[in-house]
């Protein structure tokens, strides 16, 4: 079985003991969080498509970590003005583990 959810604005396929990286939740590590948000169910035979969400469909997700990604930088010039700027950004990301699908 697998669906296809939608955390933080992004959508994931996803199955039962999936490990993945989502946009920073607000969570500590090791709880859970339920997801009604799911767009699609299909267990081989039978496929559920919502309009827009699978009524009655969740998903439950343990936090395991909040991580930071690497840091990248940004620089802007404007030629003949000398103008020059560097900035540096780290996304956040939290590591959930996918525990049930319902």
């Amino acid at each position: 079985m697998f669906a296809i959810i939608k955390v933080a604005g992004k959508q994931h396929k996803v199955q039962k003991g999936d490990v993945l990286f989502v946009d920073k939740l607000d969570a500590k590590e090791g709880a859970k969080v339920k997801i009604d948000k799911v767009l699609l169910t299909s267990d081989g035979a039978k496929t559920g498509i919502g309009t827009p969400y699978v009524a009655g469909a969740s998903a439950e997700l343990t936090v395991k970590r909040n991580v930071k990604d690497k840091k990248i930088r940004v620089f802007k010039k404007k030629p003949k003005k000398r103008f020059e700027k560097t900035q540096g950004h780290r996304q956040q990301y939290t590591e959930v583990e996918v525990t049930s699908l319902k």
